[in-house]
């Protein structure tokens, strides 16, 4: 799914200056140890320090071309160090080098201070070196409609995805078959070995629980303690996965209409969630007609309200740019939603070429066209909410340059114990894959967020799952196994109305960054 699988808005606000710290790559030969760390300190994260550290663009051939990961840490204060925490926030193609400041700063400080708390931009993203780009303005608005209501919108479609595919193959050709989720799992093993570590502990997000499952898989005798936060489905990586996701996805759509429905009085948007449903829908359909303000139309919608399935903050802003369109027929509101939550700049172009890059080449995609046209129309028939969205935004795939892996069994009975953290309804990474994955790492432990439906449930505010977390990674003590669920934590209450609509005339201001891909 496109949307960054986390979002952490305090990490996402700091990425730019950090990056602008850490230096881009050199041509010198490999150095694995000891790293050179500089003072690369912001506002947010005074005491942060980056680093870089050249890997095997081929680990096969660890003696050939070097490419250059950028790294920053938060060292540990404590007298007594549990040794590194390695983090990272999700994607494919999402910046880790502010995570490290963020996780440091939201644990307890007693927690913090024992870890050297290290983020890294994965191979291909951020300031890592090289840092892919295929098309830059690949997602310029207005682009076609997404539900390929005519054979017109389909050719259309097809041909972005296909010169994306050509594009990045031409531009990358060296590089894409190193950049997939093996490799950067031996990224992390050497930044391990680089930090001078025997062992070392995990805190992953989204995508990046993936990682770490993988990195378990590959090297069990070198993890020490691993935390996931909203689990991928390692069974269905990643054509099946998208598929469930599309599903997911609309049934927090509609919790979101629901939502509006019960808070009429500040959007006067009707009180019967299949009423205020229906105007949405109407308002997509305009747009395809008449984008707002030149930049606004039906896809560029659907990549503004995605992120309120991610996260429910977002919802009182969504809802106020939906009534303003619909009741007043005021679409400035609407332009500001897409330049705060849809736009994509340089970074997220980054990002979506790495996602790609990664998805595309570790596993096998269908390349028969007919083979998504059926799959999508049937899931659009019940999920019409961002299928054909998702599906033109993993499209690519199907024309992919690069010949794919075979994703590794993650299945494993040799790590420590891991715990694993899962809203129950989270649309990007829905429950039924987290319990896969907790019975296929045999021994971890599952805390769930009853009715939680936001994608990356832990240092977010819930004192409970956090709590679970510090307990986890200052002791090692988790939850008593019970052979499924083994702790609940109820959700946060959803977001209240900001104020009411009559009130709110101003167009929208955006407060952070928003992380890509």
């Amino acid at each position: 799914m496109k949307k960054s699988a986390l979002v952490l808005c305090a990490v996402a606000a700091v990425t730019a200056t950090l990056a602008a710290a850490v230096p881009p790559a050199a041509g010198a030969p490999a150095e694995r140890s000891p790293l050179t760390w500089k003072k690369c300190a912001t506002k947010t994260y005074p005491t942060l320090q980056c680093a870089s550290l050249k890997v095997p663009l081929d680990h096969q051939e660890p003696g050939g071309r070097q490419i250059t990961l950028a790294l920053s840490r938060v060292p540990h204060t404590a007298k007594t160090s549990q040794g590194p925490l390695l983090v990272n926030p999700g994607g494919p193609g999402g910046s880790g080098l502010s995570m490290a400041g963020f996780v440091a700063k939201s644990l307890p400080g007693k927690t913090a201070a024992q870890y050297d708390i290290v983020g890294f931009d994965p191979r291909g993203v951020g300031r890592s070196r090289p840092a892919l780009n295929c098309v830059p303005g690949h997602f310029d608005p207005v682009r076609p409609a997404s539900v390929p209501a005519t054979a017109a919108l389909e050719r259309d479609n097809l041909r972005r995805a296909r010169a994306f595919a050509t594009a990045c193959g031409k531009k990358y050709g060296d590089v894409l078959p190193f950049i997939d989720s093996v490799s950067v799992v031996q990224d992390m093993d050497d930044i391990r070995a680089a930090l001078g570590a025997q062992r070392v502990n995990f805190f992953g997000y989204s995508y990046g629980t993936y990682l770490g499952a993988l990195y378990g898989r590959l090297y069990p005798q070198r993890v020490r303690r691993m935390a996931l936060d909203s689990l991928v489905d390692p069974t269905g990586v990643w054509y099946d996965d998208n598929l469930r996701q599309d599903e997911a996805f609309d049934k927090r759509y509609k919790a979101f209409m629901t939502w509006i429905a019960r808070n009429d009085a500040a959007y006067g948007l009707g009180e019967d969630p299949g009423g205020v449903e229906a105007k949405w829908y109407a308002m997509r359909g305009a747009l395809a007609e008449k984008p707002a303000g030149e930049k606004v139309g039906a896809a560029e919608l659907e990549d503004t309200f995605l992120p309120g399935g991610y996260y429910n903050g977002y919802w009182p802003r969504l809802a106020e740019a939906f009534a303003a369109y619909v009741n007043d027929g005021n679409s400035r509101p609407l332009v500001a939603a897409y330049d705060m939550f849809g736009a994509v700049d340089a970074a997220g172009e980054n990002g979506y070429s790495v996602y790609s890059a990664v998805q595309c080449r570790d596993v096998r995609w269908p390349r028969e066209w007919r083979t998504w046209r059926d799959d999508n129309d049937r899931m659009h028939a019940k999920a019409p909410f961002t299928t054909w969205n998702n599906a033109w935004y993993n499209a690519p795939c199907a024309f992919w340059p690069t010949h794919h892996l075979s994703p590794p069994n993650v299945a494993n009975s040799e790590l420590p114990p891991v715990l694993l953290f899962q809203g129950t309804d989270d649309p990007a990474t829905p429950y039924d894959g987290a319990v896969r994955l907790h019975h296929l790492l045999r021994g971890s432990r599952l805390v769930i967020e009853e009715g939680g439906g936001n994608h990356g449930v832990t240092l977010s505010g819930n004192t409970c799952l956090d709590r679970h977390l510090a307990v986890y990674l200052t002791t090692g003590k988790v939850p008593t196994d019970d052979g499924g669920t083994d702790a609940v934590c109820k959700a946060r209450p959803a977001p209240r109305p900001q104020a009411p609509r009559k009130a709110q005339p101003r167009a929208l201001s955006h407060p952070w960054s928003t992380m890509g891909a």
